[in-house]
């Protein structure tokens, strides 16, 4: 069977409004979901395996301060950055995750660390931070990830027990890709910098398999980006898989029901990304915008609202 490589990316979701957004910020989102999907798309191209495509187009992701993954993580309630990431291969099932990790410049690579070296899903913290480092994974200073945007939204907010969903427009800036290789291989990976202001150890869906990632072969791959903690109760990503292999819906009825109808009947915001081996793309919201893009038959889609 001939399989059709494609990539898709989100960026985050939520209330992004045109009129919010200058011209020019506008452009650099764009242009920025654009360098993302090509990183993964050579991947592709060359016949790589679909987990080095989301591997790649995240690392893209997290190394640019727009979005909160990465470079542009969002301060904790101490003034620090706590990063969470995950990765899943949809062939052998297996899958990596890390919490609570603080300077390592991608932490989407300390997942897949955890994937391919140790005989565990997850590690938090310290654990996760030893492994990076054996591995020679790049570390950055608290200044790398200092960013004025973010450190003003922190200031608002210090000395409360409030969080904020990364942007005062209510942006959920969780990144991540889901691609399927030429051998019909999908995965999905995501990362995030969680929630401004939020209490030290505060875990939402990122890191959690099921929850905000997921891939199989026999169904889909699905990286999900909005309130953590309804898509943890709910069981967004695999909750998409399960109705199309146990109900027997599409993707994109699987996807519309569980966010247009279960997650808002629920009160939770966000959005996902899906993809299945025949190359069907679904990248669904129920808030008012979400950075998305695609690169299928070399046809470059990038959109925001």
């Amino acid at each position: 069977m001939d399989y059709t490589p494609t990539i898709v990316i989100h960026g985050g979701a939520g209330t992004i409004l045109k009129s919010s957004i200058s011209d020019e910020q506008e452009r650099s989102y764009h242009r920025a979901l654009s360098e993302s999907l090509i990183s993964g798309n050579i991947t592709l191209q060359r016949g790589g395996h679909a987990l080095d495509a989301v591997t790649a187009a995240v690392v893209s992701l997290e190394d640019c301060p727009l979005f909160n993954a990465g470079k542009g993580s969002v301060f904790n309630r101490n003034g620090k950055h706590e990063m969470d990431a995950s990765v899943m291969s949809g062939d052998s099932g297996l899958a990596g995750a890390v919490a609570g990790v603080r300077n390592i410049r991608n932490p989407v690579l300390a997942a897949r660390l955890v994937m391919e070296q140790t005989q565990h899903v997850m590690l938090i913290g310290e654990g996760a931070e030893e492994l990076a480092k054996k591995a020679g994974l790049v570390f950055e200073s608290d200044e790398y990830f200092f960013n004025e945007f973010r450190f003003n939204q922190w200031k608002d907010l210090h000395g409360s027990d409030k969080t904020q969903l990364d942007h005062s427009d209510k942006k959920f800036g969780t990144v991540g890709a889901v691609a399927i290789d030429s051998y019909g291989n999908v995965a999905a990976a995501t990362s995030t910098g969680g929630l401004t202001n939020k209490p030290p150890g505060r875990i939402g869906d990122t890191p959690i398999i099921g929850a905000g990632t997921y891939a199989s072969n026999q169904t889909c791959a699905v990286s999900c980006t909005g309130d953590g903690e309804f898509f943890i109760r709910g069981i967004v990503a695999y909750d998409v898989a399960c109705l199309i292999e146990y109900s027997g819906l599409s993707l994109e009825q699987a996807c519309n029901k569980v966010i247009l109808e279960k997650l808002t009947k629920s009160g939770g915001e966000g959005g996902l990304i899906a993809i299945n081996r025949d190359s069907q793309v679904v990248m669904v919201f129920n808030t008012p915008g979400m950075y998305r893009g695609m690169i299928k038959n070399g046809k470059v889609l990038t959109s925001i609202f």
